[in-house]
């Protein structure tokens, strides 16, 4: 099967659903927003939404690490040629990504871009992602331990497993999965990698149940849940650049422009809360949601991947 034949099988064999895109188009408010920027376009599911509603003289911007979710999502947007461009990057470098594209490619984006009307963030990892055994983000799927954004970066989690020591192991488990049992995981994966090297996602997950004490597995959640997690952050250093994209967006932000994140768990969360916060005191933002919006119980129902999502919003005031 040809390149273009196989991707067009993917594109009609997957199914995303957008988080909360009701919840998102009416905050977001579309309505005489010119430049639309989504920093984590993925295959495409909520940008479909925004270029159906959005204004006739918009122009939609779609920003991801993964190349390869970035094909899938110009295969789906097809229908609306000259509405949007696709860029390659690390949203953290935002605004050069806005400036380099804009050069690359004149004839796509409108002669007014001087701000960003909309910005949006969907945090979240994608199903396409997780079902794709070769991307190793999954431990209930074998594959290779990778979890990098974009194939192209150095670093994976299989180096970071396998070289890192215990102490740098506790931290990365201790801070970015939360993990109670961050201390005797890295000790079991210390003494598994001393026989040979941990190369799989299963290979991991089973390290992991050989450490995690009988009473963890009671609990709903799977003791390889906080510690794939935590690798899958550290790999992409994934907070440190939601920082930097967070104040690089607002200050990119039209006067009257919206930004809206929606994120999975509780460091992601925090960082959103406090940096709108932070640009609310000195009068830049005006937060428009007191408390972050949740998925509906039907939402949650009808996609379980929903359930922990978290939905903030805030507009630009001067």
């Amino acid at each position: 099967m040809s390149t273009t034949n196989l991707l067009e099988k993917m594109t009609q064999e997957i199914k995303h659903y957008p988080v909360m895109c009701r919840e998102v188009l009416n905050l977001l408010d579309l309505k005489n927003k010119k430049i639309i920027v989504d920093c984590t376009v993925g295959i495409g599911s909520h940008a479909h939404k925004f270029l159906e509603v959005m204004d006739p003289d918009a122009f939609f911007i779609g920003i991801d690490r993964d190349e390869e979710s970035l094909n899938i999502a110009r295969k789906k947007l097809a229908q609306f040629k000259g509405k949007f461009s696709l860029i390659q990057g690390d949203f953290s470098q935002i605004d050069a990504l806005l400036k380099n594209s804009r050069l690359k490619e004149k004839s796509s984006f409108p002669d007014n871009i001087f701000g960003v009307d909309i910005f949006f963030f969907d945090l979240g990892i994608s199903t396409y992602q997780l079902n794709r055994p070769e991307r190793g983000f999954s431990f209930l799927k074998e594959g290779p331990l990778d979890m990098r954004m974009d194939r192209n970066y150095f670093l994976s989690a299989y180096d970071l497993v396998n070289n890192l020591s215990e102490e740098e192991l506790i931290n990365i488990f201790r801070k970015y999965g939360e993990e109670r049992y961050a201390r005797r995981i890295a000790r079991f994966i210390i003494e598994a990698r001393k026989i040979s090297p941990i190369s799989t996602t299963t290979q991991l997950t089973r390290v992991i149940l050989r450490a995690a004490p009988v009473r963890s597995r009671r609990f709903r959640i799977h003791p390889a849940t906080r510690i794939f997690q935590a690798l899958r952050i550290a790999v992409n250093r994934e907070l440190g650049v939601l920082e930097k994209a967070l104040s690089r967006s607002i200050s990119l932000l039209n006067k009257g422009g919206r930004i809206g994140v929606i994120s999975f768990h509780s460091l992601e969360d925090r960082i959103v809360k406090h940096t709108f916060k932070s640009f609310a005191s000195s009068g830049t933002l005006k937060i428009l949601t007191k408390k972050p919006l949740t998925p509906t119980e039907s939402e949650k129902e009808e996609n379980i991947a929903s359930r922990s999502a978290k939905l903030r919003v805030a507009e630009k005031i001067c």
